[in-house]
C-alpha cells in the first residue's frame, strides 16, 4: 500500500518498550511523530534518538506525542535506550515499538510486502528504507512524511518547525512562505476571499500579487 499525505495512518497493534499500544488508541486527540529506524545500535540513530529525547517537552508544548520504531524487538531497545542516553544525554521517555516480524514497516510502506516476516538476519542496509517520519495529526490522517538515507542525520528541528505551521495554518486558514519561522509573516489562503479576509484581518495585508497577499502571523 502506497501513503501520502491525508491519507488514513494505518492503525496496528504492536510491543512496545512501554507495554503493549493500540496506535490510534495512542494518539487518541493527541498529534503525533512516529519516526523510524533500520537497526538497533546504529550510530546516526542513536544521535537522531537522543536529540528527540531531548525535544520531546517542546512537542509536547504543541499537543504531540513521539513514538520510535526499530525493526528489532522492544527488549532490545531498551538496551539501546541506555547507550543513547550515556552517550547523548538524554533519556528516552516515548516509547520505541519493536517490529521483530516487519510488520508495521511494510505496512507503512517502508519494507516491501516479500521483505520476510522477521528482523532475523537482517542489517541496516537491507532496512535502509526504515528511515522515514510521520507526522500525524489527531484526525488520524498524515500530515507529513521525510524519508531519509540512513548516512544523513535527520533534522528534527525541521519537524518541529512544519508541525507549528500545520498547527498555524489548520487554525487560522493562512499558508506558510519558504523558511518560515514562528513570528514571521504568512500567506493568506488562496481559498479565502478578499472580503473573507477584510473581516480576519482589518488591518490590512500586503498585496505582492493578487494570488500572494502577505499578513502578519495571527496571535
Amino acid at each position: 500500500m502506497s501513503l501520502r499525505i491525508n491519507d488514513d495512518a494505518p492503525n496496528f497493534t504492536a510491543e512496545t518498550t512501554q507495554g503493549t499500544i493500540d496506535f490510534h488508541q495512542w494518539i487518541g486527540d493527541s498529534w503525533a511523530i512516529l519516526f523510524s529506524h533500520p537497526k538497533d545500535f546504529t550510530p546516526v540513530c542513536t544521535t537522531e534518538l537522543g536529540y528527540m529525547a531531548g525535544l520531546e517537552p517542546e512537542f509536547a508544548k504543541r499537543h504531540c506525542k513521539i513514538i520510535g520504531l526499530s525493526v528489532d524487538p522492544a527488549s532490545s531497545h531498551g538496551k539501546w535506550a541506555l547507550d543513547i542516553e550515556e552517550t547523548q544525554g538524554h533519556k528516552v521517555n516515548f516509547p520505541m515499538i519493536g517490529d521483530p516480524e516487519l510488520k508495521v514497516a511494510k505496512l507503512y510502506d517502508m519494507l516491501p510486502a516479500d521483505a520476510g516476516t522477521t528482523s532475523d538476519g537482517r542489517t541496516a542496509a537491507n532496512n535502509a528504507t526504515v528511515r522515514t517520519v510521520f507526522l500525524i495529526g489527531p484526525d488520524k490522517k498524515i500530515k507529513l512524511m521525510l524519508v531519509y538515507p540512513m548516512s544523513t542525520g535527520r533534522n528534527f528541528d525541521e519537524v518541529l518547525r512544519v508541525l507549528d505551521s500545520i498547527q498555524l495554518t489548520a487554525k487560522h486558514q493562512v499558508a506558510t512562505p519558504v523558511n518560515w519561522k514562528p513570528g514571521q509573516d504568512v500567506i493568506i489562503a488562496p481559498s479565502v476571499s478578499d472580503d473573507d479576509a477584510k473581516k480576519k484581518y482589518p488591518g490590512g495585508w500586503k498585496t505582492v500579487k493578487p494570488y500572494l497577499r502577505v499578513v502578519p502571523q495571527p496571535k
